[in-house]
Formats: structure tokens, sequence, C-alpha cells
């Protein structure tokens, strides 16, 4: 055990939370926030162990940077709101992160329960009207574990209770809310083992099922595997690549991670389409919606569905009928090496699985040349065509660059082939993610190029004058680059799924969905100190990116690429 002295609750917090591994604590501040600016204030000065705290001036911000520093170093952090406003402004961030499965200890004041008689009691008008009476149920959906901390219970059961469920798979968000008066609770010291009293979970599929689907794999003939979010944790990448190659399985990957290197012969593209009506036996790794059933046809009814991930049948969506025939619940990671072991043992007809591979490095071949055509045929269009701006600044990327994306590029036209160099965003959450996003991968990585490529819809969701601040406040020098094209495609898009031959189209009208006239969105970075430029010829593109990038990784400062696309 460790015992050391301090002032408050809330110092005991921070002190607890220093010892269990959180480096930062993000925090957009209200009237709630006094103990923990008391104790900070003290600790500072003391040169006592603290997660460092990072002021970020809006809530959407604070939560996007500690998704994008988890995602990057998979160790959750801690973000703190103000009361009911400050959730209800972080609401879409946790969405975003429980839609992503990232780890995070998000917490908010409480308006102070008591009228008077406490340390932390209401003093200000606002603490009447502002009291909920139940201020986790704002977020309880969204969150895997809720509770308010109440005068005298155990803090660190609630902290450790709280970090180990928010790393267990499948991993996300909880929530803490509190109270004043509690955090201001005067004590002298804290007692706490320096041992977690708990630990997240690591599940692994039964050797029976392991055994059942090598035996499957080892007889089909057309096995493929389709994810989206495998890269999630970067060794279980690894050992897809083992796993593919012992049987020349095609596999088809998008999504929000780094699942399987672009390069290799046996990725086949972003969404296997009709190879699903030929498949005999599907692997779907870490993937809520391995096909889109209105768009297209899925696998034969013959043909063998196996769900592999820490939650294969998605049991937090309230609807989701896709087949799981086998499902192997359990890190992916210990899952497809076991599953590599077992195929050691099955007969596999090695002249078949090297006719495979030929077939499929030639298909390979295909969709990348496919992909460069698009991107070449589009070098003279105005607006700018995204596949050609996209292909641009994949010539100027090199290994140690970190693509951020929420909507602002064409990924195809990417060739990743390492966990660090992509991470995007469910498209089941709420847009702004991306600016916060990109400073706390920055954060969590600074010897690495962060570039957050963000539709301009996405952009203006981002609260992009507090991510801008927080870029100069903390020299994190990323690189954003604004696809403007002056609305929500996705909105028309929709529109148009629902009424192809509708009055959208016919009028040429788009209500809810034009964003036109632009802003000079290039303005907003320079105001905060950065490289901002509007780009409009496609032929100024490869200049306009090596500008952006020498002020980011020459000058250490911010840039912005305001790019008139299609």
């Amino acid at each position: 055990m460790k015992q050391v002295a301090v002032e408050s609750t809330a110092e005991a917090y921070i002190e607890l939370l220093a010892a269990r591994g959180v480096d930062y604590f993000f925090g957009n501040a209200g009237t709630d926030f006094g103990p923990i600016v008391d104790a900070y204030a003290k600790r500072l000065e003391q040169e006592l162990p603290v997660p460092k705290p990072v002021t970020v001036p809006h809530e959407i911000t604070a939560m996007a940077m500690a998704a994008g520093y988890a995602m990057v170093t998979r160790k959750p952090q801690v973000v703190m709101v103000h009361t009911i406003p400050g959730t209800a402004n972080a609401t879409g961030g946790l969405i975003n992160a429980r839609s992503n499965n990232v780890p995070m200890l998000f917490s908010s004041g409480r308006t102070p329960v008591t009228e008077s008689g406490l340390k932390g009691s209401r003093n200000g008008g606002i603490h009447w009207a502002q009291e909920s009476r139940d201020q986790g149920s704002m977020v309880r959906e969204w969150v895997k574990w809720d509770y308010e901390l109440r005068p005298g219970v155990d803090l660190e059961g609630v902290v450790d209770r709280a970090l180990a469920i928010t790393q267990s798979e499948p991993q996300g968000p909880v929530y803490l809310s509190l109270p004043r008066e509690v955090l201001a609770h005067e004590i002298e010291s804290f007692e706490y083992s320096e041992r977690p009293r708990m630990q997240p979970n690591a599940g692994m599929a039964s050797p029976e099922s392991i055994k059942e689907v090598a035996r499957l794999l080892a007889k089909a003939k057309n096995p493929i595997a389709v994810t989206s979010a495998l890269g999630r944790d970067p060794q279980a990448v690894t050992q897809l690549i083992s796993l593919a190659e012992t049987l020349n399985m095609p596999v088809y990957s998008g999504g929000t991670y780094m699942n399987f290197p672009v390069t290799h012969p046996l990725h086949q593209g972003g969404m296997a389409g009709p190879a699903l009506g030929e498949a005999d036996v599907v692997l779907v790794f870490e993937q809520d919606v391995p096909w889109m059933p209105s768009m297209t046809t899925g696998p034969n009814e013959n043909a063998t569905v196996v769900g592999i991930g820490v939650d294969p049948l998605f049991t937090n969506f309230p609807l989701r009928s896709f087949p799981v025939h086998v499902n192997l619940t359990g890190l992916s990671r210990y899952t497809i090496e076991a599953l590599v072991g077992a195929l050691k043992h099955e007969k596999l007809d090695k002249a078949a699985i090297a006719a495979r591979g030929e077939k499929l490095a030639a298909s390979h071949e295909k969709v990348r040349a496919a992909a460069r055509e698009r991107a070449l045929a589009g070098k003279d269009e105005r607006p700018i065509s995204k596949a050609w701006a996209s292909y641009c600044f994949e010539q100027l990327r090199d290994d140690d660059t970190t693509i951020i994306s929420e909507l602002g590029l064409d990924m195809s036209q990417f060739e990743f082939t390492k966990s660090a160099q992509y991470y995007g965003v469910s498209t089941a959450g709420v847009l702004g993610w991306g600016v916060g996003a990109a400073l706390g991968c920055k954060l969590a990585a600074p010897e690495r190029t962060v570039v957050a490529t963000i539709g301009d819809g996405s952009y203006m969701f981002g609260v992009p004058e507090a991510g801008h601040w927080v870029s100069r406040k903390m020299n994190l020098p990323v690189l954003y680059v604004v696809w403007n094209n002056s609305r929500w495609n996705a909105v028309q898009t929709s529109t148009r799924s629902v009424y192809p031959d509708g009055w959208q189209d016919k009028t040429k009208t788009f209500p809810f969905s034009d964003l036109s006239p632009a802003l000079d969105f290039e303005m907003v970075c320079q105001a905060a100190g950065g490289y901002g430029e509007r780009v409009e010829d496609p032929a100024e593109l490869p200049a306009a990116f090596e500008r952006a990038l020498h002020a980011v990784k020459v000058e250490k400062r911010q840039a912005l690429l305001n790019i008139v696309g299609a």
C-alpha cells in the first residue's frame, strides 16, 4: 500500500489517475471544477505526479483529442467537462468513442447537491436550474458503465473499476460524474494499492471452435476475409497476413484502421462485392456491416460465415441480422494465431492454393491500376477531383506520415502498409472528430507528420477555432486538408438513394445540404499563426502540398489547405 498526503478528494483522484498510468487530463472547465483546479495548482507547484492538464476550449475537441491519443497508444485517457452543458456538448464525441470502441474515462462535474453547509455547496445562481434529476441518463446508452461518486465511497475501487471496464473488450467509454462537494471534501491522506485491483479481460475462442474453422478453411475452395477495424490491434494485422498467406486468401479491407497492407497482392480492395456470392467460407473480422443488403447480394446459402472479434454479434446494436454461423469471440490476434497453428495439422491442397494466389495477384494489380486510372483521369478537372488530389498527396507521403481521415480525401488512392499510417472514424458516429483527433494523434506521436483530411462540413462541426488554438498553445503542428465542395454530400447522396429521379436533382435545389458560399477556411488557420492556402488549380496541388508540409515539418507550425473540389 502507498500512503500520500493530500488535501481533498479531488487531489486524491488526480494522484490515483497518475499512478494508474493516465498521461493526460483533457478539460473544458466550469464552475464545478474548483476542487480540480486548486488541486492541480498545488501539485504542479510542488512537482507532484499528475496526468498533464490540457485546456481545450470546446468539448467536441477535447473528446476527439482523447480519442486520437487513445487510438494511437491504446491507453485510455481522461476527459472532464462542465456539468449538464458540457456533457451535452461532449455527447457527439462520446458516440464516436463508442462507435470506434475507444477506451476513455469520460467525466463531468455535477451541480452541487447541497444548498449550504459543505465546502463546495451551492453558491451560484445557476446551481438550482442547472441540476439534473439523472445526469447519467444523458449518456447511458453510449457508455459501458456509469456512476456518480458519492461521499465516503471507495475512490480507488471506483477508478480501478472504471479503467478496467473501459479497457475490457469490446472497449468503449465509461462515465463518472463528480459532485463538487465530494471533490472538495477535505482529507489529510490517501492510501491506495500500487497494483490496480482489477484488470481488463482478454478473451479467446475455444479450442474446439478453432479446430472447426481450421477444417472449414482447409476444405474451402473460395475462402475470403473482410474487415474494417481489425487494425485497432496492430498485432492482429501481422497475424492476418500470416493466415492469408497460408491459404492465399483474398482480404477486403476498408474502414477505420490499416487492417491489411494495401500493397500486398492478397489485398483486393475495400468491399467484397461479387466475391461474396462465390465464397464458401467468409471470415468477418471486426466488421459491423460486412456487406450492404440493399446494394450487394450476400454470401450464397451454402456458405459459412465466421464472425471473428471481441463481439462478432455486435450485441449493443438493436438490429443486426447478418449471419454468424460460427462465432469466434475473443481478441483477434489470439484467434488468428490459433487458426494458423491449427491449419498446420490440416491437409491443404497446395496446388489449388498456389493457383489461387496467382489469380489474386493479377486481380490486385487490376484494383490498384483502376485506382490510379481514376485519379489520372481527373488531373485536369475543375473543381478539383478528389481522386486526383489524393493521388498527388500519396506521391509525397512518407512512411512517417499519419493520415486522420474524416471524409476529406479518397482513401483508395493511398497505399498504407503500417498500422500507424491511418486512422478513421466510424460513419455511425458524429461529424467533427477529425480536427481534435489529429491533435490527439500528434500529442501521442510527436515524431510523426500528422495530416487530417476533413470535409468542409466535418471541419465546421469540429469547432476548428478551438482546435487551432490548442495546436498553437501546445505546439502541435498538424496539416489540415479541408475538402471544400460547399455541400454535405452525404445528405444529397442519401436523398438521391431514396428519390433517384426526385425533385432535388430535377431542380438542382439542395435544401439543408448546400454549404455555399464557402468560408475562406485557410484564414481561420492563419488567425492562429498557421500557414493557410486556397487551392483551385489541379496543377498547383503538388506544390501546394509541399508548401504546407514544409510549414508543418520545418517551420513547426500548423497548416491548412482549402481545396476547392467537386
